[in-house]
């Protein structure tokens, strides 16, 4: 067994690396850029060495810096997590030649399977079921056109090398396909520095369903069933379960053994994935392999006991399986959600900031925290905008539902947009509990974008008691702080605002909780019950209501109750029925007009513009295309309107709120 690994990653899966190569005695070398010189991983591991530059180009994708400081440590293996460097078929080979062991496949298989064109040719030799569409990359707008029109639209243009969802544009028809096959392939360069793309046959409302394998070096190889993937946005995984709700025992025996089929004709000799679509008719096809491990590898893990980690460095050190097919057992059910930098109602567009605040629950026997931040961290414009991985387990999936939707009201993320309601919501949607997904969900079920506002007049009800109960607490404590006597001092009515909204409610304490019921002109009937030791600045309420356990996040923010409950959000403003009616007299405001400028949603560089001084545009139409943490943002025209003046120039970084164009 090594006694020195380097990790040539960064982040979360830099920190899970540095976890099992502590807990095996095996010592750990970290690399880090100049944006990480304070990271998490950096103060995980026993040793760390500088390599570059903020941006990927300088440090991370440097694999001679990479390994110059393997060499200085003496590090014998390197293990290249995700992303970056981890399926770059070259850095393997250096690697060897310099007699570092690579914690990953063999360059060869690196190679063949990373090139999804290769790839797709090869599975359809080794009796793999394979997606209809034209195998050869394509360069031309015109050669692509003649495919698409061959195969019928709607079709997928992909980059050639890569994945992670960058470099994909769905095509619904001849219309859109030059721009969406100039904009996959610009991503492709930018993404993996190979801008070749290839055209196939999109299947529409798929799901996305990958099965994990384990080989070792000696042709010993096993599958440790599937994950369902489903759930994306920008044809990126957010959600990924296992097992997956749609597969049975005959379905996951038959997408294993084409996994291995594949496996074997390549020689594979690590953990790797491989990812299926599967139509609505349950006929599966090969989509692409990951030679590599998964950013949503730890919901196999949790059903299977294994750590896919610690086998992938055993294999690298060429020790052979320790399990046979029959060896592997699936047990309860398993659910990860991937938190991330971005403004789910605004279209996900990455954020950037500091984290202000980040409190995640307790980790236990059904919760587990994959992180690679903490409290204070910068999450930066220079890589993924992932935060950190939420995992649930329980015996069934609703069991290990309950368990992530609790897990996620307890976690505290702040100092910038991010996507933990938009997960609570998904994970509370009927349609989700009830295992209907495919890769077109959030289109379907969101769309007009993601609101955190809801209809669910339940939600709203909890979250309504729980603003009368925070209300009444911050009056006890001013009461308190003034020395004057409560019982005589405390209202026996408040008044609830909702924007225009205004409810008014008979409020008393009784044993300890607070009672409340509708009153008009005074008179009512109390009729609820609210309890919780929850005090004023607390940001998480924890309680009963009418006997019913309830959990949300509370803020105050100038008058206002900020709640966040069950992927909703409400504000409410709680008052003395007195205050609220003249309040209701006030003049209202007159709402604001669109501005007459294109702004910069977030850091990035423009990479398009679409559009010049004097055109004419009207609503929805794509203006510009900003590059941000590795992937194109399309800004489009919001209303008709005519372009005035232009404020910058293709290839010019821009900061948040950069005007790029005037209307006149």
């Amino acid at each position: 067994m090594f006694k020195k690994i380097l990790i040539a990653n960064r982040g979360e899966i830099a920190c899970r690396v540095i976890k099992t190569a502590r807990r095996m005695g095996v010592k750990t070398v970290a690399v880090y850029s100049d944006a990480d010189s304070r990271a998490l991983h950096v103060a995980m591991a026993d040793e760390a060495v500088f390599i570059g530059g903020a941006a990927a180009a300088e440090s991370y994708l440097r694999g001679e810096k990479i390994l110059e400081a393997a060499r200085q440590t003496g590090a014998e293996a390197l293990h290249p997590g995700y992303g970056f460097l981890s399926e770059n078929a070259d850095f393997a080979r250096d690697c060897e030649r310099e007699g570092i062991a690579f914690i990953g496949p063999n360059a060869e298989a690196i190679a063949r399977m990373g090139d999804k064109i290769e790839s797709k040719i090869l599975a359809k030799k080794a009796g793999v079921s394979t997606i209809p569409g034209h195998q050869d990359a394509l360069t031309s707008a015109d050669e692509i056109g003649a495919i698409a029109e061959t195969i019928g639209y709607p079709v997928m243009i992909k980059a050639a090398a890569g994945g992670g969802g960058k470099g994909m544009r769905i095509a619904r028809q001849g219309d859109n396909l030059v721009e969406a096959a100039a904009s996959a392939r610009r991503e492709a360069e930018a993404s993996f520095g190979d801008g070749r793309v290839f055209v196939e046959k999109y299947i529409e409302n798929p799901r996305h369903i990958e099965i994990q394998i384990l080989c070792d070096k000696r042709g010993a190889a096993v599958h440790l069933g599937e994950r369902e993937c489903s759930i994306q946005r920008r044809n990126q995984k957010i959600i990924e379960e296992a097992p997956s709700p749609l597969l049975n025992k005959t379905m996951r025996e038959a997408m294993g053994r084409e996994a291995l089929l594949l496996a074997k004709a390549v020689g594979y000799d690590s953990a790797g994935t491989v990812e299926f679509v599967v139509g609505r008719d349950k006929v599966f096809y090969f989509l692409e392999m990951n030679t590599r491990l998964q950013v949503e590898h730890p919901v196999s893990e949790l059903i299977t006991g294994l750590d896919l980690a610690e086998e992938m460095i055993r294999i690298a050190a060429d020790e052979p399986l320790r399990l046979t097919q029959n060896d592997v057992r699936f047990t309860g059910w398993a659910f990860e959600a991937r938190l991330c930098a971005e403004d789910p109602e605004r279209g996900f567009l990455p954020q950037t900031g500091t984290l202000s605040r980040c409190r995640p629950p307790d980790e236990s026997q059904t919760v587990r925290i994959d992180s690679g931040v903490e409290e204070g961290d910068a999450i930066s414009v220079y890589y993924d905008p992932m935060i950190m991985k939420l995992c649930s387990w329980g015996e069934d999936r609703e069991s290990a539902r309950k368990t992530i939707l609790s897990a996620l009201e307890r976690l505290e993320l702040e100092g910038f947009p991010n996507n933990r309601l938009f997960l609570s919501a998904i994970f509370a949607h009927k349609r989700f509990a009830a295992g209907d997904l495919s890769t077109s969900f959030i289109e379907e079920e969101y769309p007009q974008g993601f609101k955190a506002e809801t209809e669910e007049e339940v939600l709203r009800r909890d979250s309504r008691a729980v603003a009368l109960f925070a209300e009444w607490q911050n009056i006890k404590r001013a009461r308190q702080e003034a020395a004057l006597p409560l019982r005589a001092r405390m209202p026996k009515h408040l008044a609830v605002m909702e924007g225009e909204t205004r409810e008014e409610f008979a409020v008393s304490e009784r044993e300890g909780g607070l009672a409340y019921g509708a009153s008009v002109y005074g008179a009512g009937r109390l009729t609820r019950k609210i309890q919780s030791d929850w005090r004023f600045g607390a940001r998480l309420f924890h309680g009963q209501l009418d006997g019913r356990t309830i959990l949300m996040q509370i803020r105050r923010s100038d008058q206002s109750w900020i709640l966040s409950y069950g992927g909703a959000r409400f504000v409410f403003r709680v008052m003395s029925p007195l205050q609220a009616a003249l309040e209701a007299r006030l003049p209202k405001r007159e709402a604001s007009e669109k501005t007459d400028r294109l702004l910069c949603p977030m850091p990035g560089q423009l990479v398009k513009l679409h559009v010049k001084a004097g055109d004419r545009v009207e609503a929805g139409q794509p203006l510009a295309v900003v590059e941000a943490m590795k992937m194109e943002n399309i800004l489009f025209a919001e209303q008709d309107a005519v372009v005035k003046e232009i404020f910058c120039e293709e290839g010019q970084s821009l900061a948040l709120d950069d005007p790029i164009l005037r209307f006149g």
